[in-house]
């Protein structure tokens, strides 16, 4: 990975020195791909670019659509993992990458400085703030006074800029620190007021942040896509070809499926709703929970809460990612449990008991319950290797890793880029393990009753 700010300070290197003093500088062009077999793409990590999923395998919209272009050409892809997009686009400059894939909006400042490469989504930027905010800011005129921070070197500061030129009383801050993901937890967690957000940023982090509310669109629709090395017309009208082939809509569509297309199935429902349910549904998996109990020793009302808030206890349910059943398999999963139809109620029960039963069990045997609990459930949502990185990441910061107190504030650091460059498993959306422990508690201190 190469980190310009980290060279800036350590080298003295010629094609460096005007970068470092804020001057943009382009080396000389990359060979082409077909020439190395190589293609280099800088991105980002981030829910809707690049990131290491549960089963610690890269995954994201924009891995998979590189992924299936460099594929579809005969090259090998040489991941450069960067911690924004400005350093993306710093990549581009200095042409240490052919390729920058990082949700990069179309900009006319950045077609001036760029070459241009084919679009595949188009989104809003969204001003967002906590639904519970009093009054919610829905014009421009009520934006005096609000704290509303972004990224630096980001689309919104252009937007935000046109804002200001029109309703000087509105003002806004950046930072360098955090990104985009970071900001909307800030937010969801009342730490600030208002930030703005790509629609699809948005959706997807909605999920584990169902407070956060959509006050206004800031933009029309934009396109987002790839952007080229200065001079790299040939490989960027190579990228427009496969594209626009049907093997790049196919590619288009299955991100769309993949990451995009289930997140509304997924809110909070109201305690109403989970009464019924528990009168309606929990009595036809009940006894089944409770032999799960009886086989690996987790406890029933802990199961059903889990399966509540994967399935909502529906045996049918089922996602465009794979995962399916009333505790929500993956089919390689299922398949490790020895789970031969995820649909059967009685078989995703039992697997996905023993699947908790599992993390729960290469957690140190000294973690004190609930504690052990808790981990474990984050394991059954991120995956073990981003819960070992975060109480690695917990040790270093002088935190208690078998403290989940402790815990629940390091879990969030693995999608702060101050810290997830040097974890082994790299990027993980951290604030969705320590929002479902919360939610499957609050579920099971209503569920208990029905177990006693």
């Amino acid at each position: 990975m190469l980190n310009t700010t980290r060279l800036c300070a350590t080298l003295a290197l010629p094609v460096l020195l005007a970068s470092c003093s804020g001057e943009e500088t382009t080396a000389a062009a990359l060979a082409h791909p077909d020439e190395t077999g190589v293609l280099k793409v800088s991105t980002r990590n981030g829910s809707t670019t690049y990131y290491t999923d549960r089963f610690d395998q890269p995954a994201g919209p924009e891995y998979d659509l590189v992924s299936r272009f460099a594929e579809a050409q005969g090259w090998e892809v040489e991941w450069d993992i960067q911690f924004s997009t400005a350093a993306v686009l710093r990549q581009l400059a200095e042409g240490s990458s052919h390729l920058g894939a990082a949700g990069l909006t179309r900009l006319a400042s950045r077609d001036e400085r760029f070459t241009q490469g084919p679009v595949h989504h188009s989104v809003r930027e969204q001003l967002i703030c906590h639904r519970e905010m009093v009054p919610l800011p829905t014009t421009f005129d009520k934006l005096e006074g609000v704290e509303i921070q972004v990224v630096a070197d980001s689309s919104y500061v252009e937007t935000l800029d046109n804002v200001v030129a029109e309703h000087p009383a509105v003002s806004y801050a950046t930072t360098e620190e955090l990104g985009t993901e970071q900001l909307l937890a800030a937010v969801f967690e009342g730490e600030l007021d208002c930030t703005v957000a790509d629609s699809n940023i948005v959706a997807i982090n909605r999920r584990s942040m169902p407070e956060l509310a959509v006050v206004m669109d800031l933009s029309e629709e934009q396109q987002i896509g790839w952007y080229l090395a200065p001079g790299n017309d040939t490989l960027a009208a190579e990228a427009e070809q496969w594209m626009s082939t049907d093997a790049g809509a196919a590619a288009i569509s299955y991100v769309d499926t993949h990451y995009y297309a289930y997140i509304s199935e997924f809110d909070f429902v109201d305690l109403d709703t989970l009464v019924s349910r528990i009168e309606n549904r929990l009595p036809q998996y009940i006894d089944e929970f409770m032999r799960a109990e009886e086989q690996t020793g987790m406890p029933a009302d802990l199961l059903a809460a889990l399966a509540y808030q994967e399935s909502h206890w529906d045996p049918l349910a089922r996602s465009p990612t794979g995962v399916r059943g009333l505790m929500m398999l993956t089919q390689n999963t299922a398949r490790s449990l020895g789970v031969t139809n995820r649909l059967d109620p009685v078989q995703s029960i039992d697997g996905g008991a023993r699947y908790l039963a599992g993390r729960y069990e290469l957690l140190p045997e000294d973690i004190p319950d609930p504690d052990r609990i808790f981990l474990a459930l984050a394991a059954y949502n991120v995956g073990r290797g981003h819960v070992l990185d975060a109480r690695r990441l917990a040790r270093q910061l002088g935190k208690n890793p078998d403290s989940w107190s402790d815990m629940r504030e390091v879990l969030p650091l693995l999608a702060d880029k101050r810290y997830y460059p040097d974890l082994r498993h790299g990027y993980a959306r951290g604030y969705e393990p320590v929002h479902l422990v919360e939610r499957v508690r609050n579920y099971r201190d209503v569920i208990s009753m029905a177990f006693q």
